[in-house]
């Protein structure tokens, strides 16, 4: 084996890994590694926030992106499978960010075309964090999909589960960011 095709594969990894990693997502509200304020928390659960969802922005998104998908999730809820907090779907491709509160329920500022889909709350619309009181603070991960599909067809039941599916399966790039949030435990 020559080193021409090694340095040729090397060449070309090193390129989509650049190309990857212009792909970015930031929010003014909420920096990279930093603990949520309080007033993005949810206002179900005992929890008692405004339950707002924060402006996002992002950048760099492969030139063949349709539209795009925003989700949040939270890997350290005790379900045994995570929880979802947001899923934005159909966001035009021409779309590089969504407004501070895109995410309440009436759908009223979300840009044209875009559809919430039903979280773990059980409803299709922001919901903020909300650990259980006294746990270790939990992670939440805000991605943005690029899509190769115009639009993703759910039906209007559809669960997180699926839409994540349907997201990952016409993915064509993402980029994420994690920031935790915590309750400490009431005191009696």
């Amino acid at each position: 084996m020559t080193k021409k095709p090694i340095a040729c594969a090397a060449l070309l990894l090193g390129a989509s890994l650049t190309a990857h990693a212009a792909f970015k997502l930031e929010s003014p509200d909420i920096k990279a590694n930093s603990t949520i304020d309080r007033k993005f928390e949810s206002n179900v659960f005992g929890c008692s926030g405004e339950n707002k969802s924060p402006a996002l922005k992002w950048s760099g998104a492969p030139k063949d992106t349709k539209s795009f998908v925003v989700t949040v999730y939270d890997p350290d809820a005790p379900t045994g499978s995570g929880f979802w907090h947001w899923f934005v779907y159909n966001i035009p491709a021409s779309v590089m960010e969504l407004k501070p509160d895109a995410g309440n329920q009436s759908g009223a500022n979300l840009p044209a075309g875009a559809k919430q889909n039903r979280i773990d709350y059980g409803f299709a619309a922001w919901g903020g964090p909300c650990p259980p009181e006294g746990d270790k603070p939990h992670r939440y991960v805000f991605t943005v999909y690029a899509l190769k599909t115009d639009k993703l067809d759910l039906p209007a039941d559809a669960t997180a589960a699926v839409a994540g599916f349907m997201t990952n399966a016409n993915a064509v790039g993402k980029a994420s960011f994690t920031a935790k949030y915590g309750r400490p435990k009431a005191k009696k």
